[in-house]
């Protein structure tokens, strides 16, 4: 089996495309291949206060995105919530997703990313969250597990870990067992093919 440790965040639009991607590959190659997503944090520290039409501008460049991956749904920003004021909001709720199994995760982050990219919800606001955490079915009373410091502490190291790899962008995706990542959303084939060799090799 090949292990791809896969460092992301929520905010990035080519985190969208790759995990479209990445899911896709997944699914098509079973139990060869395992993606375990990791913390990365473009907007690390609050900053309250953002231009709201400032941030409606920057949305018309999901349009590239768009447009290379179609199967990635992408929707210029038309919500009076927001803009997102950090990154580590999103990452806690799916940390505490991931505490209850691997299906509550892969359903909490793709409802995560579907939120902010395709709704237009402020995924930085505790309020908005709690709801995607509701509409996922799952139990109120497990949402405080966000706000637990071992999962912030876990969180930091990710995004620690992905620094001392030399990683400075997302996303970015490494082999288990390499010293290095590859950084951008790659077309699917490039992931199949290094994927495959892998597989061949271990094979042998």
């Amino acid at each position: 089996m090949v292990v791809l440790n896969v460092w992301s965040d929520y905010l990035c639009p080519w985190c969208n495309v790759a995990a479209v991607r990445l899911h896709a590959i997944e699914a098509e190659l079973g139990e060869a291949v395992e993606l375990r997503w990791k913390s990365y944090l473009l907007r690390p520290r609050p900053e309250p206060g953002r231009d709201l039409e400032k941030f409606r501008r920057y949305t018309e460049s999901w349009r590239r995105p768009a447009e290379e991956e179609p199967a990635a749904v992408f929707r210029v920003w038309q919500s009076d919530e927001g803009p997102p004021s950090h990154s580590v909001p999103a990452h806690l709720v799916a940390k505490a997703a991931a505490a209850l199994g691997h299906d509550t995760f892969e359903r909490v982050h793709g409802a995560l990313l579907r939120a902010y990219f395709e709704h237009n919800r402020d995924i930085s606001s505790a309020a908005t969250l709690r709801a995607i955490w509701l509409e996922q079915g799952l139990p109120e009373s497990e949402f405080a597990r966000a706000d637990g410091p071992a999962l912030l502490q876990q969180v930091m190291e990710e995004h620690n870990q992905a620094i001392e790899l030399g990683v400075g962008g997302v996303p970015a995706v490494q082999m288990q067992g390499s010293d290095a990542a590859i950084t951008g959303a790659h077309p699917a084939e490039l992931y199949r093919r290094w994927i495959k060799k892998r597989l061949e090799e271990d094979s042998r």
